[in-house]
């Protein structure tokens, strides 16, 4: 960070987004770094073949290095929320994670897991300081809101102006370290909300929108029936997961109707989840549409 912070001035908050043109596609990621003197600092790049959980993670990658590197210069060492509207990125970083590491970098089927080189720099740059906060996408949060809308432009190929923390006198076309880092950032082509809203892959949807599955309807009916049908209720669930798991190890493909039964909600509440989101113990990914059919796969992250 080439210039000195204020010992007064500290990051209050961070905000973090990707998207992705496509999925894979051109994919763009975006970060805005918010201090206790009204200023901010926002952060962006593309990738021409990429994800979206790619550009997620990318995106709360570079505002943990700009943290820490923050921190080295200002002293700063009070704990940080950083929002998220990744569910992946959320539960891999204080959840999953773990496991991996415990199992030498693999997932419950004993393969490598997805997006390792990702994972392994996040957890080397997190710490306790670091407060992982979900924040539902596209409902009107301006932190949110403004970092989407850089990740689409970038993914867009349309780089947005991006906003530059400047210490007490200097000019507000001073570069910092990231700047250099990041030769694309320009201030042509600048994107408008309202042509960043709805372009690209949909947004990470919170579980609890999802129409309820067979582990909530026993959790929430079973008080009334006998302890041999809550039996029998679990070992139907039971059978569901394992199923789950043979699809996942196996790689199949399946549609959004037979992803419907599996999960025992309705077809809709499948399809208007987005592209990528998590269920369970599996990241259920959409691959491709054949005829009037949508095929997802699922893998296995705990």
């Amino acid at each position: 960070m080439s210039n000195s912070p204020s010992t007064t001035t500290q990051i209050t908050e961070i905000y973090t987004d990707g998207a992705c043109s496509g999925n894979p596609g051109p994919g763009g990621w975006g970060t805005r770094i918010e201090f206790n003197n009204g200023q901010v600092h926002e952060l962006g790049d593309s990738e021409a073949n990429s994800t979206n959980n790619r550009m997620e993670m990318q995106a709360a990658i570079a505002a943990l290095e700009y943290l820490r590197d923050w921190q080295k210069q200002s002293g700063q060492n009070d704990t940080i929320t950083l929002h998220t509207d990744s569910q992946y990125v959320i539960k891999g970083i204080t959840q999953w994670i773990k496991g991996w590491k415990r199992k030498g970098w693999k997932n419950a089927q004993g393969k490598p897991v997805l997006n390792q080189d990702l994972w392994q720099t996040m957890d080397k740059l997190n710490g306790l300081d670091v407060r992982w906060q979900y924040v539902r996408g596209h409902a009107g949060n301006p932190g949110n809101e403004r970092c989407d809308q850089i990740a689409r432009g970038f993914s867009l190929g349309r780089q947005p102006k991006l906003a530059k923390y400047c210490a007490a006198g200097e000019s507000s076309s001073k570069a910092s370290k990231f700047d250099e880092k990041s030769s694309n950032f320009s201030e042509k082509g600048d994107i408008s909300p309202s042509e960043a809203l709805g372009l690209g892959d949909a947004p990470d949807i919170d579980e609890t929108d999802m129409t309820t599955d067979a582990n909530s309807v026993i959790a929430s009916g079973s008080s009334g029936l006998s302890r041999s049908t809550r039996v029998m209720q679990i070992r139907d669930l039971v059978e569901t997961l394992r199923v789950a798991d043979e699809v996942a190890d196996k790689g199949y493909l399946i549609s959004s109707s037979e992803l419907a039964d599996l999960m025992d909600v309705n077809a809709s509440a499948v399809t208007s989840r987005g592209e990528q989101w998590v269920w369970r113990n599996w990241v259920v990914s959409r691959v491709r549409r054949e005829g009037n059919q949508i095929l997802w796969q699922l893998e296995r992250v705990d």
